[in-house]
């Protein structure tokens, strides 16, 4: 299997940045207070990573994906519960997409996908938490299990 190149895993990693802005459109509506707060300062966090990534790989002249009018959710939001419970999810989801990118980045590009990998695990255990799931934490954040 062909090892994808950095363009190509950035590329990825945007498309997955994508589907998270998505899903926390979903996600916000169905908390309210601290969690609401969380949710919409995660969803800007993803959106400046898409805005610089979408420079990045012009800039580079690379291939930038384009955004899809919607998503498919992995199961329906309907509560509050699900809601946080798909927050944890669209955060290990977009781990995993920039874990692959570590190994098809070097220099900057590589601290960059370590930047997010460890941003997105460490919120992805907030809302764990914030959910009560168990277990908080996982092994290796980004992936599959």
């Amino acid at each position: 299997m062909r090892q994808p190149s950095a363009g190509e895993a950035l590329a990825s990693a945007l498309s997955a940045e994508y589907a998270a802005i998505y899903a926390y459109g979903r996600i916000g509506v169905r908390l309210s207070g601290a969690a609401r707060d969380a949710a919409r300062q995660a969803e800007a966090a993803h959106r400046r990573r898409r805005d610089a990534l979408v420079v990045q790989l012009t800039t580079a002249g690379g291939v930038v994906p384009p955004d899809r009018a919607g998503y498919a959710l992995p199961f329906p939001v309907t509560d509050r519960a699900s809601a946080l419970r798909l927050a944890a999810d669209v955060e290990e989801r977009t781990a995993a997409h920039w874990r692959a990118a570590l190994a098809s980045t070097t220099g900057a590009d590589r601290d960059q996908a370590l930047a997010a990998l460890v941003e997105y695990a460490v919120r992805a255990t907030r809302w764990r938490k914030t959910a009560g799931l168990t277990p908080l934490t996982v092994p290796f954040p980004g992936r599959p299990t």
